[in-house]
């Protein structure tokens, strides 16, 4: 079965439409012989919207029932058994009614599209899963229905419905969106200018990359190559020079000239891994990139202009940048370089050459003498020429005739690849000049001078000479690569380990200083810190010893490395640098963590006390109030009461005083709670007596039935504190089901006890269970005067301190169950029963 189409229309905010063009949708296929069914639409009380259902179809709803509530909702097996060619669904993000057929109703719409039903649907952009975090820090509302961003990608058409937020505030104000009762908070609060116009563009942001995603779909199944100049995208390529900061500058300076220009900076590696590029150079101009509101990225290839082009063809770039070649002026006329390679090969792409202060006239340059060799290796491969030589001449004169030239040649050209491995060029350039006129004086005729007879030995001279220069050249520059290999490789050991020290944040700064001492084999090594105000340097972590002169590596502006011992080399130093800047940033990352979490402690120590003055100012004061007009009341001499009257005026006064005491204990037992200064003496208890004493304390405990085994086990616990907690959970139940049974059970299971307290009142919703164990949550449910919310928070909390467990579970057929474990304790023998004042 060929599957449907999904057409979905795209919103910024509620109000702008979505559901009067999809049905105009609906109405223009319809005229056109289409079967179209409306699903499911929600007017919201708008009269325009309830005129489009006129003429259609429309599929009755499903009716669920959740909690003794009865919800309507979409009808999937209705719709399906219906089966018409299109189907308008709105509402997209929708989440459906627990027992529904699917969790969401955008799984709704995919089984229908699945089944070969095309749908018409509905989202505003705040719905869309990847940016209710974006909404959020627009709109200080976070979304609780959500559809995933993939979903929407996959339509086959999405259609923005666009308005200006001045529109939308009109159509708000004439009351066309909401009812008029509502429109002053929605003007003050979603429907503000700046909301809608962040939600605007978002939408339009969002749809844009959908659009950019199909075009590039449709180059790449119709095989186009060239670039399309639909919106300018300027790549800047960095090599981790000087260089890199005025070209980012000037390429953004360039996609800022095109207004809504892309800016993409590439970097590219070489296959082999090797680069001589600085990381902590493309680090800040990664930095500097990204700032600008760019992208970073990294290629891979050999030829490096071919993997600018390749990279700039595939991100469809109209532009690239490049810094004039930092090369002399004899390497640049042997060969045009990268930029020229590009301009050459570039095509439709435009390429601007930079220049820049790094780029000037230099000379020709030999290989530097100190390359990835010691110099002790260099000593020794020239000492091996110099003597080297003479010994194979000798073996060659006492061949004799044994051996041609040609061979002779070979011997020599064998010793020079030896002297290249052992000491690099020079030694190998050394050699190969002095053999050669070791072979021109005593093997080439005439011998015994420099000048040579037969043109053949002349050609076989040179070709030796420039074979030997040539493979003493890629020996050694492999030698060097070998090495730098070998150091990239224990450089990245070393990062990787040091990172691991850098993750413990700044408890782990001084393993982590001993590890760079010994890895850079220092004598002793500190981080010290200036003072913002004073300028005095502290020392915020140190390692080993110091004796004699220091050397500093700067960090930041306040942080730098304070290293005793050996100079470092250049490499040394950039990798302890890359280092450095590591744990600048953990030691940053450390003391901020401190800080949130100081912050954090003060926000939930001014949370609680607002909460509980809260508390004080209205719950405490009703039973005082209760007590104060009670009292009054039996006092005065004025009014003719009953003995009636007067035991109701006492009972309140009891009541009341019941109430205050229980307040003031559960504030006092989260105070002890807060300052963990609660500490339980543990004991076997039996739990079927401490149930018994807890409920004495509930008003009515005639509703309340307890059942256990007889055989049950004691628990470890101790006894006040559980008889508290066992109070606090009737207490609750009977509050929050006033008027059914209440049910105390207990049962063994495996090493543990439960106790449940059921009730059959409203129930607590999945999402909220976690919330009503907080301090002075009540979700709602409870009247004023009737608890600060702390009932459910002392008993979990002493529940905790005794090792237990307690959570809330649903009663099967509505309500709520609080479920309390302990632990079964270690002893044997009779139930132990430990009568404790409350």
């Amino acid at each position: 079965m060929a599957r449907g189409t999904l057409r979905i229309y795209l919103g910024a905010a509620p109000g702008v439409g979505k559901t009067f063009a999809a049905l105009g949708e609906a109405h223009r296929r319809a005229d056109r012989g289409a079967d179209v069914v409306v699903g499911l639409v929600e007017t919201h009380g708008r009269d325009r919207t309830r005129g489009q259902l006129e003429g259609l179809e429309v599929l009755p709803r499903a009716e669920v029932t959740h909690r003794g509530v009865t919800l309507s909702e979409f009808d999937v097996d209705g719709a399906l058994q219906r089966h018409p060619e299109w189907l308008v669904v709105d509402e997209l993000a929708h989440t459906n009614a627990p027992g529904s057929r699917n969790a969401h109703r955008w799984e709704d719409v995919e089984e229908l599209v699945a089944a070969g039903i095309s749908v018409i649907s509905t989202v505003n952009v705040q719905h869309l899963a990847s940016l209710t975090d974006v909404v959020a820090q627009i709109t200080g509302i976070t979304q609780g229905e959500t559809v995933p961003d993939e979903v929407v990608r996959r339509a086959d058409q999405v259609e923005l419905v666009d308005m200006s937020p001045e529109a939308l505030r009109r159509r708000l104000a004439h009351g066309n969106v909401y009812p008029a009762e509502r429109v002053d908070a929605a003007m003050g609060n979603w429907f503000r200018v700046g909301n809608l116009t962040a939600l605007r563009e978002l939408a339009l942001l969002w749809l844009a990359d959908r659009v950019d995603e199909g075009l590039r779909r449709y180059r790449a199944e119709h095989d186009i190559d060239h670039v399309w100049e639909t919106r300018e995208r300027v790549v800047v390529a960095l090599t981790g020079g000087p260089e890199g900061e005025t070209l980012v500058r000037r390429a953004a300076r360039v996609a800022r000239r095109q207004g809504d220009g892309v800016l993409l900076a590439v970097h590219v590696l070489s296959s082999d891994g090797l680069t001589g590029a600085s990381p902590t150079a493309l680090r800040a101009q990664r930095t500097l990139v990204e700032s600008l509101g760019g992208t970073y990225h990294q290629v891979v290839g050999d030829d490096t202009s071919a993997a600018l082009l390749e990279f700039a063809r595939s991100v469809d770039a109209t532009q690239l940048v490049l810094g004039t070649s930092r090369r002399s002026r004899w390497a640049r006329a042997l060969r045009g370089g990268i930029g020229g390679d590009v301009i050459a090969a570039s095509g439709e792409i435009d390429v601007h050459i930079v220049t820049h202060d790094a780029a000037g006239p230099r000379g020709l340059a030999l290989p530097p003498l100190t390359g990835s060799l010691t110099a002790r290796r260099r000593w020794i491969g020239l000492a091996v020429a110099l003597l080297g030589v003479p010994a194979v001449t000798a073996l060659c004169l006492a061949a004799g005739s044994a051996i041609s030239l040609a061979s002779i040649l070979l011997v020599f050209l064998l010793f020079v690849v030896a002297v290249a491995l052992v000491g690099g060029l020079y030694p190998a350039l050394v050699a190969a000049v002095v053999g050669g006129l070791a072979e021109n004086w005593f093997f080439t005729q005439p011998t015994g001078r420099l000048t040579i007879a037969e043109l053949d030995d002349v050609i076989a001279l040179v070709g030796y000479l420039v074979v030997a220069v040539a493979v003493a050249t890629v020996v050694d520059r492999s030698a060097r690569r070998a090495t730098a290999a070998a150091r990239s490789r224990a450089e990245t050991a070393l990062l990787a380990s040091l990172s691991r020290a850098v993750l413990a944040g700044n408890r782990g700064l001084p393993s982590l200083l001993e590890q760079v001492r010994e890895a850079f084999g220092l004598q002793a090594v500190s981080m010290v810190e200036a003072g913002s105000e004073t300028g005095a340097a502290a020392v915020v972590a140190s390692c080993g010893h110091e004796h004699g002169p220091t050397e500093d590596v700067v960090v930041t502006d306040t942080l730098r490395l304070r290293l005793c011992g050996r100079s470092l080399t250049p490499s040394d130093r950039r990798v302890l640098v890359a280092f450095a800047e590591q744990a600048a940033v953990a030691l940053q990352q450390g003391r901020l963590t401190t800080q949130a979490a100081e912050a954090a402690e003060l926000a939930a120590g001014n949370s609680m006390r607002t909460a509980l003055l809260a508390a004080v100012s209205h719950d405490l004061r009703t039973p005082l109030a209760g007590i104060k007009i009670a009292s009054s009341a039996l006092r005065s001499t004025d009014l003719d009461l009953t003995e009636a009257d007067r035991a109701e005026l006492v009972e309140t006064v009891d009541e009341s005083a019941d109430r205050l005491t229980g307040l003031v204990d559960n504030l006092l037992d989260m105070s002890r709670l807060q300052a963990g200064a609660v500490t339980p003496v543990t004991a076997p208890a039996d739990l079927v007596s401490v149930v018994h004493r807890a409920l004495t304390w509930v008003s009515d405990p005639s509703r309340i039935t307890v059942t256990a085994p007889d055989d049950l086990p004691v628990v470890l616990a101790d006894p006040g504190l559980l008889e508290r907690v066992v109070a606090n959970l009737a207490d609750n139940a009977a509050r929050h089901a006033p008027d059914g049974p209440i049910t105390v059970s207990a049962g063994a299971v495996a090493d543990r006890v439960e106790l449940r307290v059921v009730d059959r009142g409203r129930g607590v919703a999945a999402a909220d269970r976690a919330r009503v164990f907080a301090p002075f949550q009540r979700l709602g449910d409870a009247p004023a005067g009737q608890g600060v919310g702390l009932g459910l928070a002392v008993a979990r909390g002493l529940t905790e301190a005794m090792g237990g467990t307690l959570e809330a579970e649903d009663t099967p057929g509505g309500g709520l169950t609080m479920v309390l474990g302990l632990q079964v304790a270690p002893v044997h023998g009779p139930r132990v029963s430990t009568a404790v004042a409350r």
